[in-house]
This record gives C-alpha cells, sequence and structure tokens, in this order.
C-alpha cells in the first residue's frame, strides 16, 4: 500500500501542471529577446492559433484538469497545512479543503502525503470542491472488509469498547460485533481484559441493510485447534493421565480443557466423599489432574475422573469395624427411605428408617436427623468387598418388648393412653410407647354405636385411652379396647327393653330393608320396612319420632328389633295366655300353637307380622267352621 500511494504521489506531481506553466509552455518555442507581432495583431480571444497550436493547447490542457464526480473516493496530495484545514489537490480545476480533525491519527501529516478523498460535492455555493477523509475511510472500509469476507482474509481490529454480549471491534475505520461466543473456545467471563488492545479477526457476516459487521477470533483459534484435537483423540488411551483447565461448571459435572477437545468430569468421579456442586472443591479456570475412564472416537465424549488417581476409603477402613460395632459419623444425606451417615470421605453406611426406631410405625427420617448431625450408630451388615455398610441406631437402647417389666406393665386388666398411628378397615393401632403397639379392634370401640370403619371414631394422631384385652409378648402383640373402659350396658339395656315394651324413637337411616332408629340412652334398634307404617297407612320417614315396640332383643349381639305398626295394629299383639277371648274358644291348644307360633316367627323373621296375621286369621276360620 505504500508502495502504490508513493506511485501514486509521484503520478500526481508530475500531471498536476499549474497554470503559470501552461502560460509559459505557450511561447517555449520563441527565441529569447524576439517577439512575434503577427500573433500580437491576432484580433479576437482564441483567433490566431494554428490548428496543430490548438491541439497542442488541448492536450496541454487536459493533462491538468481530471474530470471528477461527486460521490467518487479519489487521491489528493496534500498541498499546504493550516491551523484549521488541509489543502488537497485532486487534480480538479480548484483544489480541496479537509477539516484538520479528520488527519488527527496522522501525526506526521506533511506537504506532499497522498491519501484518499470523498467527493461530496464538485462546486457548492460558493464555487468550492468539498472533500471528505472521514467517508472516504468509510468507503474503502468497506470494499476492504468484502474483500476480506470473499477471500477468507485474517484481518487486524482494534478493540473500542465492550457491548452487551461481547466487544465492538474497529476495522477499516468500521465498527465490527464481536459476539463473546466467538472470541475464544473456552468461555470469557471478563471481556475488559480485550479492551483497546488489537486482536486479529475475520469477517463472518456482512449487513448492508443495517451496516452491520460481525467478525469472529474463535475461527482463528478453531484452525489451530483442530490438529491438536486430532492428535489428542489418536494418541488417547483409557487410564492415562492428562492435563487440562477448567472451562465450565454444571451441577452435574464439570467440562475440562485437554488441549483442543474437552472432556466431562462427572460430579460422582471428582471425590470418594459426597458432594453437592463441583464448585465445592474446585474451581474454573483450576488445571487439573485427570484419568481417561472412557471415550468415544466417533462422537468424541471423552469420560475423565479425578477421584480414582487416590486410594479408594474402603481400602482403608480399620480392621477392628466389624458387625456390631459401635461408629461415629455425620449424616450427608436423608431420604424417604433412611440417612447415610459418613464415617470417613468415601465410606458411607445406610441407616434405614425402620432401624431408627423401635417404633413399628415408619415415619419420615427427617423426623430423627438432618444433614450435618453428628450421630453414633450400630454397624449390623459389612460387606467390604461390595463396599457396604448397614447401621441401626435403635440398637443403641433396649427393646421394650425385651424389658421384664413388660409382662407386668402391660398386664390384662391394665389401662393406657396411647396415640392412634394408623387406622385399617377392621380396627387401630395405638402406640403406647416407643416400640410398644397394640390393636383396638372396630368392635371394641363402642358399646352402643355400630362403627363400620375406625375413621368414625377417632383419628390419626389423637390420644385414646383403652384396656390390655390380651398380650402376647412373644409375639409382640398386645389387644386392646376402649369401650371396657366402662361396663357393659346391655346387662342394663336388657331389663328396660323387654320384649312388646314400647320406647320412643327417632329414625336417623333408612333404605329398602328398613330403618335405623335412635333410642334412649343412645343406642340404636331396627325396624323392618313394613314395621315403618304408621295409621294412616303411610310410611314413617328419616326424622319422625314414634313409639315403637321391641319384637326381639339380643344382648350378645347388641340387636333390638322394633315395630311402629304394633303400637296400633291389634293383629300385631301378642295375646297373652288367659287374656281376653281365650275362654270363646273351642279348640284352646289351637291357640295355644297360634301363640307359639306367633312367639317363634317374631324371634326368627325379626317381625314378619303381615304373614303371622294371614297364618292367624286362616286357623281361626277354621275354628268357625267346626263350630
Amino acid at each position: 500500500m505504500a508502495d502504490l500511494r508513493s506511485a501514486q504521489r509521484e503520478d500526481i506531481g508530475t500531471d498536476a501542471i499549474p497554470l503559470s506553466e501552461l502560460k509559459k509552455a505557450k511561447y517555449e518555442k520563441q527565441i529569447p529577446g524576439q517577439f512575434d507581432f503577427e500573433a500580437f495583431a491576432s484580433k479576437g480571444f482564441g483567433e490566431g492559433y494554428s490548428k496543430e497550436k490548438r491541439d497542442e493547447m488541448e492536450k496541454m490542457y487536459s493533462g491538468t484538469v481530471t474530470s471528477v464526480d461527486s460521490g467518487e473516493v479519489v487521491q489528493g496530495v496534500v498541498v499546504g497545512i493550516n491551523d484549521r484545514d488541509v489543502i488537497l489537490n485532486i487534480g480538479f480545476k480548484s483544489d480541496g479543503l479537509v477539516p484538520l480533525a479528520e488527519f488527527k491519527e496522522m501525526t506526521n501529516l506533511k506537504i506532499g502525503d497522498v491519501v484518499d478523498l470523498f467527493i461530496e460535492e464538485r462546486e457548492n455555493a460558493m464555487g468550492q470542491l468539498v472533500l471528505s477523509r472521514r467517508k472516504a475511510k468509510l468507503v474503502k472500509g468497506w470494499e476492504y472488509v468484502q474483500t476480506a469476507l470473499d477471500k477468507d482474509q485474517v484481518i487486524e481490529g482494534f478493540v473500542k469498547r465492550r457491548t452487551k454480549g461481547g466487544l465492538i471491534v474497529d476495522v477499516f475505520g468500521i465498527e465490527a460485533f464481536l459476539p463473546g461466543s466467538q472470541i475464544d473456545v473456552k468461555p470469557i467471563r471478563d471481556f475488559d481484559i480485550y479492551v483497546n488492545k488489537n486482536i486479529e479477526v475475520k469477517v463472518v457476516k456482512i449487513n448492508y441493510t443495517n451496516d452491520n459487521v460481525v467478525v469472529s477470533h474463535k475461527v482463528l483459534i478453531e484452525k489451530d485447534l483442530e490438529q491438536q484435537k486430532a492428535a489428542i483423540l489418536t494418541n488417547l488411551e483409557k487410564g492415562q493421565v492428562l492435563e487440562g483447565v477448567i472451562k465450565n461448571m454444571t451441577n452435574f459435572g464439570v467440562f475440562i480443557d485437554l488441549g483442543g477437545v474437552d472432556g466431562l468430569l462427572h460430579i460422582t468421579d471428582i471425590s470418594w466423599g459426597r458432594i453437592n456442586h463441583p464448585e465445592e472443591v474446585l474451581k474454573l479456570d483450576q488445571t487439573v489432574k485427570v484419568v481417561v475412564l472412557d471415550f468415544d472416537e466417533d462422537k468424541k465424549r471423552i469420560s475423565l475422573g479425578m477421584k480414582q488417581l487416590t486410594p479408594h476409603p474402603w481400602d482403608a477402613l480399620p480392621a477392628d469395624i466389624q458387625v456390631g460395632s459401635k461408629v461415629k459419623g455425620k449424616i450427608v444425606n436423608v431420604a424417604d427411605y433412611g440417612a447415610f451417615l459418613e464415617l470417613q470421605p468415601g465410606v458411607e453406611g445406610l441407616i434405614h428408617v425402620s432401624e431408627m426406631s423401635w417404633s413399628q410405625h415408619l415415619r419420615n427420617p427427617q423426623d430423627f436427623m438432618k444433614v450435618g448431625d453428628e450421630v453414633e450408630a450400630v454397624v449390623l451388615t459389612l460387606d467390604r468387598e461390595e463396599r457396604k455398610m448397614s447401621l441401626g441406631i435403635k440398637q443403641l437402647t433396649e427393646d421394650p418388648w425385651t424389658r421384664q417389666d413388660v409382662l407386668t406393665k402391660y398386664a390384662v386388666g391394665t389401662k393406657h393412653k396411647g396415640i392412634v398411628r394408623n387406622l385399617t378397615n377392621f380396627g387401630l393401632f395405638i402406640e403406647l410407647e416407643e416400640g410398644i403397639d397394640g390393636l383396638v379392634h372396630v368392635s371394641d370401640l363402642s358399646w352402643t354405636k355400630k362403627i363400620k370403619h375406625p375413621s368414625e371414631f377417632v383419628k390419626v394422631g389423637e390420644t385414646m385411652e383403652v384396656q390390655v384385652l390380651e398380650l402376647d409378648a412373644a409375639n409382640r402383640r398386645l389387644a386392646l379396647s376402649h369401650k371396657h373402659l366402662e361396663e357393659n350396658p346391655w346387662d342394663t339395656f336388657e331389663t328396660v327393653f323387654t320384649i312388646g315394651s314400647v320406647h320412643k324413637g327417632t329414625i336417623i337411616n333408612k333404605n329398602d330393608k328398613g330403618a335405623v332408629l335412635e333410642l334412649p340412652y343412645g343406642i340404636e334398634g331396627f325396624a323392618a320396612i313394613k314395621n315403618l307404617a304408621k295409621e294412616d297407612n303411610s310410611k314413617a320417614e328419616v326424622g319422625e319420632s314414634l313409639d315403637f315396640k321391641v319384637l326381639e332383643f339380643s344382648k350378645d349381639d347388641r340387636r333390638i328389633v322394633l315395630s311402629h305398626k304394633a303400637t296400633w295394629s291389634a293383629e300385631e299383639e301378642r295375646p297373652a295366655p288367659g287374656g281376653k277371648g281365650a275362654g270363646n274358644k273351642k279348640a284352646p291348644s289351637k291357640g295355644a300353637s297360634i301363640q307359639s307360633i306367633n312367639q317363634q316367627t317374631e324371634k326368627s323373621t325379626l317381625g314378619d307380622l303381615d304373614a303371622l296375621a294371614a297364618l292367624k286369621e286362616k286357623m281361626q276360620g277354621g275354628e268357625g267352621k267346626a263350630e
């Protein structure tokens, strides 16, 4: 470029001839001291020239004035410099002025220097030639940028400043964008280290619509790294120890630059001990030694390990630790099924939730311990070859079922309070103390209420008082009862709800078979659907309170069968022996048989009175005919 400018400067110096020289050239063939009166006497401007002289004059003049158009980029020669402007000659009929500020980067500007200029106007209102060096640099710059893109050239730029997501680089006077991802093959966390420095880049994209140029420095590095990567992959072997730099961290591991190729160091292969995030033991840009665990040459994936460079902690586990030994450690993880106790870095044992308490009801391990707790435990199982260990905490305390006072403390008939831990269809389990549980059957919850499910009576977590019905210490079983805390009221009910007695009852539930009645003293009875008929032939409904007659009473089954119809229908009444109408009958034996049948039918069929009435009418009709 310097040679080109020098040549152009020489061309301009010889081609640009001043007007004084043009005038002198007109008379250069005259003999000194002689005067051409013939030429002087010629009349009219331009007259008196011969054709040869006219052609010569045009040729001389055409060599001094250059034809230029607005918008062109031309070269000019510095012919003058003052405090404000630089005077430049571009070979046109007049010189142009350019502000001195546009030459601030040319500290050694002097007369005779050749520079590129942009013609803004050939002649303005003042008749002056308007030039611009700044615009010329831009036009030339875009040409150089396009050439660099077309020919895939490496160019040099100057980093002016950082911006969001990258850097602004000056290339040929044009501000180009260098994305952060294109600065280097590894992530750059501090862009400021590149500011005010030169950098080699390649043009990767040009957008003339937005005057946008994108450059990349990464492609220059990648080209060199491809050769290094190929060499590394060729010589890569399992078990090979390499040195690399940590370039990126994630929650599952770190990526390490091995010199052109990346490998993954998984979090589980960083340390024999348990870590939650790689940043606990490693840092970005740290140089580390790793071993190759596995690699896929096709996919170019490399698995690395760091803990494999140190002996396994299980190999250093003291020999005196055996099954039954007491050990101490720190809780490093708590899961739903248990907790992991770290005896030393890399040596852990599992404390299952069932081994945390003598209680038979599994609870959340977090109820017993949390991460970071210092815990003492007992070794339950130990497998040094498989490197597995199970631990227990409850073994540090005595098994409550093996205590000597269990037989006396929970003897049959003793009363206790416990917490409801679990509900089932057949009953509920109560924890009397840690490790001592008992079952309360659903039938042992209440003397008076018929409970289908324990949830109708109690909720999990509530405290309940119970009495021991049965104790089996060998099989760790306790049969408990809540209703036995009170005397059996059915012994009293047997004298109150005698057969034939009438009591007030409220219908609380009804279905197609009958209705459940609420009787005095909080007990329940049953009435068949046909025995709900009222005197006006309507049916009693839920919520009505009516008189009911007892048809059947069973203390053992805790069952009372009643009838409302029997309170108003004489057909439903049981004739008393020797009662009204007994002496009018010719065949008392038949009347006695009817009474016997009635009693048996009422007890065995829950008061099927309609069938009984029909049988009675049939037998009485037979007696009338006989009479």
